[in-house]
């Protein structure tokens, strides 16, 4: 059935309006807005206070185009050149990182029952840490030139290209088929992979020149067409589509990425935000109250590994600012529910169990940040006598 204009209009609007209210609340008590974003979801979808039709459609696009938009602003952050050098430099942390925050996901899932695809599903989600509530918590409090950000932002980089590996690999398994045509499909991922950024390593600069314009219009549609048209080939050979748009911002330097910044951070405040109101959207609120203690125990594990995790990374700086980063670390958020969404047509308790971890570890993450110089005093460093 054909649904009238005017009532998707007044549909979405209603959603984005509702949508600002509770971004301007959340920034007034100093709350992460996408756990947020999350409960909205919630509150519209199936079994929630107000159920919607005809918008539902709209915002499924829009939220596919928020994955692409988050990642492609993630990766104008980091160059071939610095992803390659954070990896040189920072093996071993993100080692620890993987080794203390991957096992918790993958054991819960097997305890709880999912399959052991699923399982490793759940794994990447308690593996991943938000680099979008990170970025909003350093820009809210003005941390920019703190000593453990660059830390926390090369843990993060190296979860991001960790993530490179795994979503191919994940994503040709559950679309299932022989092991020789998985073995093609992971092979053929990451062989673009490896092209790409030796693409961007030796002709990004001359490439880049290609795409800077004097017409903002014209800049604008060429950034968002191309990284539209490259998401879809990633998707298209299975790499997906977040991947492929991460690349694109890999891709990108010198004047091009203050300008990218510039044009495309208000479309990715909008598409991020239909995002995770489509997750929450999916999600049956009537599931989680059955899966909420499982979910606050993970969290509760998980919280603690990841302040480990941050700790030792930042092992050089001195305690309290080893606590900010494993703090920094805690949120879950953009990246655990874009793996979780891959999962809930397999296991719908999934999506439950993740909208419950997220929202749990958003907020804690945010308060130990926020408030970690009330929390550190047993771990500031001692001065050395003599």
């Amino acid at each position: 059935m054909e649904i009238p204009v005017d009532v998707l209009l007044v549909e979405f609007g209603a959603v984005v309006l509702g949508l600002a209210i509770v971004a301007r609340l959340a920034r007034r008590f100093g709350l992460p807005v996408l756990p947020v974003y999350l409960l909205a979801g919630l509150a519209f979808g199936e079994g929630g206070l107000v159920e919607l039709g005809a918008a539902v459609d709209f915002i499924e696009v829009g939220a596919q185009i928020g994955v692409i938009m988050m990642l492609l602003m993630l990766g104008l952050e980091f160059s071939a050149h610095e992803l390659i050098d954070c990896v040189r430099r920072s093996t071993g942390s993100g080692a620890v990182d993987l080794v203390l925050n991957f096992p918790p996901g993958l054991v819960a899932g097997l305890l709880l029952g999912f399959d052991p695809i699923v399982a490793v599903l759940l794994g990447g989600v308690t593996y991943i840490s938000s680099s979008g509530v990170f970025a909003k918590l350093v820009a809210d409090l003005d941390r920019f030139n703190n000593g453990e950000t660059r830390v926390v932002l090369t843990m993060l980089v190296i979860e991001d290209l960790a993530m490179v590996l795994y979503l191919p690999v994940v994503t040709a398994v559950l679309i299932g088929g022989s092991p020789g045509r998985i073995a093609v499909t992971i092979a053929v991922s990451l062989a673009a992979v490896a092209a790409i950024m030796t693409v961007e390593y030796f002709y990004g600069e001359r490439i880049n020149t290609l795409i800077l314009s004097d017409s903002r219009e014209a800049m604008l549609l060429t950034l968002l067409g191309a990284t539209l048209v490259f998401a879809g080939l990633a998707e298209r050979i299975h790499l997906s589509a977040a991947v492929g748009a991460f690349l694109v911002g890999v891709f990108l330097s010198g004047d091009v990425v203050s300008h990218a910044r510039d044009l495309l951070l208000p479309l990715r405040h909008l598409f991020a935000a239909s995002f995770f109101v489509f997750f929450g959207l999916q999600v049956d609120p009537g599931l989680i109250p059955a899966v909420a203690g499982i979910a606050a125990a993970l969290a509760a594990v998980t919280a603690l590994t990841k302040v480990g995790a941050g700790w030792f990374a930042a092992r050089r700086l001195d305690g309290q600012a080893r606590f900010r980063a494993g703090a920094a670390l805690v949120a879950r958020g953009e990246f655990s529910i874009v793996i979780a969404e891959l999962g809930v047509a397999r296991e719908p308790d999934l999506g439950a169990f993740a909208a419950a971890y997220v929202i749990l570890l958003a907020v804690v993450g945010g308060f130990l940040y926020h408030f970690d110089s009330a929390l550190t005093g047993l771990f500031r460093r001692r001065p050395s006598r003599g």
